[in-house]
């Protein structure tokens, strides 16, 4: 009896130890970006709190792999450094590629002009030069080019290039002008020669293309600026009978996205270009754009892609607050909801509900999470740097980038966008895994990842106005954080 009531008391005393055994903490490094001025700022933990809402990471159960995460090349950002002194602009290419900065992955460029260029051009200047002998990138020389070197210098991981074409040249058009209108079938094999040409005059610069989008929003912009129509079947048929053989054929090793425009309309174009092994063959993924709306992810339209594509790239080719001219040194309008975009008045009335005000720190860091948890694997932003009026733009079509510039008076103002962005890009690494992530408090934005080396990134956007605290759980490991008011953060977990 006596030994039977000592193995008692010894469960007891082993219960009792165990529930009062400190909780091994987890090593973590927390940055927050917030309203309260907070820009990547090492924050520390806090103190345990009395039923906190829970964060659980789960790294066995992942996702998609990381393709990376960046901007723009545009003509307008790459020759407005060009108007900045020699230390402001490498201030900028720092920020966006060094170490010290967002550390920039994945990046986007224009082939020929759009409406981020300071006019009209293109690569084939001469009509009817069907086997384009005149083809050339001089344009770009003085502006993309070296903008493009200055960060392949400050890069020290390097970073990915995707190339997109707004327009062909008009005269392989059916309406013979920069905007609006279709190929012409007769130029189909020219234009397919014109990706394969423009390769190998970035190549013979020093630069390597990853990808292309075979058009930049299809579907149009209302004849505005350069723009190219196609529907999905005349896309999917130029690829597959025209695009794909030539740069196989010119042995070019390089991804070719379809589509590049809105999520609303994703379901119909994947299942045109996947339609069966042939066309499937020469495209590499989808690229998708988010001018839909302004708080709305469509989640479902990415799950689609993802689930009929599962093996092929699912990339955010581009994105800005548009439609507005960028506020100065007003960090807390990017925080507030007082941002309109093109649906604001002029889309039609049935979709009017899409595009209320927003806050644009809110709109990015709400779709880049909300990407990332739906399959999403690459977010490139539009322009890297725009000037106070929100341009250049021939088409006057004025934009917010991360980064303003005052290039008379060679001032530089980091708006909090290119912080959110940072959030991402210095964090989650190429080729790290989205990891499961359980948060149970429905005001807790979160996305998590595994990085190549080890390190756990989980991202977190409180958009509320009151702080919280919570704790993060990642197996029998805790750490206990406090997020501010209208923040993000990015939590850094090593082994």
């Amino acid at each position: 009896m006596r030994f039977i009531q000592n193995i008692k008391i010894l469960v007891l005393v082993i219960i009792f130890m165990s529930c009062n055994t400190p909780q091994e903490q987890l090593k973590t490094e927390v940055y927050e970006t917030s309203v309260n001025g907070n820009k990547l700022t090492l924050v520390s933990d806090v103190k345990q709190v009395e039923e906190p809402t829970t964060i659980t990471l789960n790294p066995d159960k992942t996702f998609q792999n990381i393709t990376g995460f960046g901007g723009s090349f545009t003509e307008a950002s790459a020759s407005l450094l060009n108007k900045l002194s020699a230390p402001n602009r490498a201030k900028i290419i720092e920020a966006y590629f060094g170490e010290s900065g967002a550390q920039y992955s994945l990046t986007r460029t224009h082939m020929n002009s759009c409406d981020f260029s300071l006019g009209q051009y293109s690569y084939a200047p001469v009509e009817d030069d069907m086997d384009l002998e005149h083809f050339t990138i001089e344009e770009d020389k003085n502006d993309i080019i070296p903008m493009i070197k200055d960060a392949m210098k400050a890069s020290k991981d390097g970073f990915k290039i995707l190339a997109s074409p707004w327009t062909a040249p008009p005269w392989m058009k059916d309406n013979n002008d920069w905007r609006g209108g279709k190929l012409l079938p007769k130029y189909n094999d020219t234009w397919a020669l014109f990706f394969s040409k423009y390769l190998d005059a970035y190549k013979a610069e020093g630069i390597d293309i990853w990808g292309f989008t075979v058009e930049n929003e299809p579907l149009g912009n209302d004849s505005n600026w350069e723009s190219m129509h196609f529907t999905p079947e005349e896309m999917t048929d130029f690829v597959e009978n025209h695009l794909g053989p030539k740069l196989e054929a010119d042995g070019h090793s390089v991804q070719v996205l379809g589509y590049d425009q809105n999520r609303e309309h994703l379901k119909e174009w994947v299942d045109v270009m996947y339609r069966d092994e042939s066309s499937s063959k020469y495209f590499d993924g989808t690229a998708i754009h988010w001018y839909a709306s302004t708080f709305e992810v469509f989640p479902e339209a990415l799950q689609y892609a993802h689930q009929k594509a599962p093996n092929k790239y699912l990339i955010q080719s581009e994105a800005c607050v548009d439609a507005e001219v960028p506020k100065w040194k007003n960090d807390k309008w990017y925080w507030s909801k007082e941002a309109t975009d093109w649906g604001w008045d002029w889309a039609p009335e049935d979709q009017k509900y899409l595009h209320p005000k927003y806050a644009p720190v809110n709109r990015y860091a709400r779709d880049i999470i909300g990407c990332l948890n739906n399959w999403v694997d690459g977010w490139i932003d539009w322009n890297m740097v725009l000037n106070r009026q929100g341009g250049p733009n021939w088409f006057e079509n004025w934009c917010v980038a991360p980064v303003i510039v005052d290039e008379e008076q060679d001032e530089v103002y980091f708006t909090p966008l290119y912080y959110v962005m940072a959030h991402f890009s210095k964090y989650i690494r190429p080729e790290a895994k989205v990891i499961e992530s359980i948060v149970d408090d429905k005001d807790l934005q979160v996305t998590a990842a595994q990085n190549p080396d080890g390190t756990i990134a989980v991202v977190v956007f409180n958009e509320e106005k009151q702080p919280k605290q919570f704790r993060l759980d990642l197996g029998d490991k805790k750490a206990n954080v406090e997020i501010s008011g209208q923040a993000i953060q990015t939590i850094v977990i090593s082994n």
